[in-house]
């Protein structure tokens, strides 16, 4: 439940009179849940029609319960679903109308859960390259530093795999320990070479002229990518004398 700080004007919260509140007491609203909000974020999801604040005279944005609401709904249907702000604009726009609308189903959903595929198969969650920028809170010189370091690729139509979404919130945790993107190279070969691996062992079956074959290599695959990182996981921690909870 999401906790709305009282207080005067003047430093990030609302007059009491008024019941909004400004941009930075959003943020501290939302900070519990979503720790990677940031203000520049919160301004991305307005311009795209997320949400709508009402504006000052002065031209300062304030928001209202509601507006906070939504603006957790979306930052949820993003992390728990990697679904396309077009789409969440849309669903929420259906549901504010009192349309019962089911959520719409992508190929991908949150770990441990099962995926849920749309009648005509299952569809790769993409994200936008700005929507990537506002997710990671970070700038173009920063994306396309770790571009090429090889840590992030768009894809041929420049969107990217929501997985992006991860490895971007991942690099900016580690750059709090001081621990830099061009450092994180070798992680980034030893993955390649992890992945190489299990490509080469489900590559016959993935050239197999019969579908049920091929739809096997899929689940191959993914049995082995657990595996995988579950051994990396366990080196790693037996190497540092660890035990991760």
């Amino acid at each position: 439940m999401l906790q709305t700080p009282s207080g005067g004007a003047g430093n990030g919260t609302a007059a009491p009179d008024s019941g909004l509140m400004s941009i930075g007491a959003v943020l501290n609203a939302l900070r519990d849940e979503f720790p990677d909000i940031t203000i520049s974020k919160i301004r991305f999801l307005e311009s795209e029609g997320l949400v709508e604040p009402r504006r000052t005279p002065a031209g300062y944005r304030k928001f209202s319960a509601h507006d906070i609401e939504r603006l957790a709904r979306v930052l949820r249907m993003q992390r728990d679903h990697y679904l396309p702000l077009k789409v969440i604009r849309e669903h929420l726009d259906a549901m504010e109308r009192g349309e019962a609308v089911p959520l719409p189903a992508l190929g991908r959903q949150r770990d441990g859960e099962p995926a849920r595929e749309p009648a005509e198969g299952p569809t790769v969650a993409r994200i936008g390259r700005e929507e990537l920028l506002a997710a990671a809170g970070i700038g173009e010189r920063e994306l396309e530093e770790w571009e090429s370091y090889g840590l992030l690729a768009p894809l041929p139509d420049g969107s990217y795999d929501a997985e992006a979404v991860t490895v971007a919130s991942l690099v900016v945790q580690l750059g709090g320990f001081g621990i830099e993107p061009r450092h994180l190279r070798v992680m980034k070969a030893a993955a390649d070479r992890e992945a190489g691996l299990v490509d080469q062992v489900v590559a016959p079956l993935k050239r197999h002229r019969n579908p049920q074959t091929r739809a096997h290599a899929e689940a191959r695959t993914k049995e082995l990518a657990g595996l995988a990182v579950k051994l990396h996981a366990a080196l790693v921690q037996t190497a540092l004398g660890v035990r991760l909870p």
